[in-house]
């Protein structure tokens, strides 16, 4: 009997320290031509817009991400993984423009400031969230565009679930001003 309860103590204490064990956050990877999208399975450079990566536990590669919004329905959507434990987003405040987002300026999506609603589409067509390191940049995105100024935590699941009907209504039309918000 003191056996069993000793190998129930050793048990108990090896799960505890297991639980303890936190995954060390990597280091967001530079996004080079070989990129693909999680979702759509298309070289991310080759639209236009922010740009996601989310980290899985154990996976020495990111999910790549064609546009934020798609990074967030991730998260959020109860059919996939939840075992990331990083997810980097392109801070567009830092971009040199819509088209050309960056490689290596990646910030941590829970430290982001987003625009939702603005009249700005995603690379894919889609409505986005577009993800800015300095509050006040991100301000003057939404002045300029339209939108509403949120953090990761407060973007809507509708908003990121839901489809979308198409991008008929002109979104595709709207003209952005990034460098009003752009700061070196």
């Amino acid at each position: 009997m003191m056996k069993i309860l000793a190998a129930a103590a050793v048990a108990l204490a090896l799960t505890a320290c297991q639980q303890e064990t936190k995954v060390e956050k990597p280091l967001p990877v530079a996004m080079t031509v070989e990129a693909t999208g999680h979702y759509c399975q298309m070289t991310v450079l080759e639209h236009d817009g922010p740009k996601a990566q989310i980290h899985l536990a154990g996976n020495p590669f990111p999910l790549w991400f064609t546009q934020i919004r798609d990074a967030v329905a991730f998260t959020r959507s109860p059919e996939e993984a939840k075992d990331y434990v990083a997810v980097y987003v392109s801070d567009m405040g830092k971009a040199q423009d819509w088209a050309q987002p960056g490689a290596e300026n990646w910030i941590d999506a829970e430290e982001a400031w987003f625009v939702i609603a603005s009249r700005q589409r995603g690379g894919m067509g889609a409505p986005e969230a577009i993800p800015f390191g300095v509050e006040d940049q991100a301000r003057a995105f939404a002045a300029s565009n339209g939108g509403e100024v949120v953090r990761l935590a407060d973007i809507p699941s509708q908003y990121v679930l839901d489809s979308v009907l198409s991008s008929a209504d002109g979104g595709d039309d709207a003209t952005i001003h990034l460098a009003e918000t752009h700061h070196d």
